[in-house]
């Protein structure tokens, strides 16, 4: 498995998790954090680590260079 694909996988995980917690974390009582505010910071870093692997798998590996 590629670097790119690993970025790719893990941003698509994030992203899917956090949009769970902003879609259904709204209504939950939590002291410490709220749920859907941490689903929108889960959102935000899985988009960019999609964006990296993108970029990764568009770059090519890093030996050829």
């Amino acid at each position: 498995m590629t670097r790119a694909s690993r970025n790719l996988l893990a941003g698509a995980l994030t992203l899917v998790a956090g949009l769970g917690l902003w879609l259904f974390g709204g209504g939950l009582d939590l002291r410490w954090v709220e749920p859907a505010k941490a689903g929108v910071v889960m959102m935000c870093a899985g988009g960019a680590e999609v964006l990296l692997g993108l970029y990764r798998a568009v770059r090519g590996p890093a030996r050829l260079r």
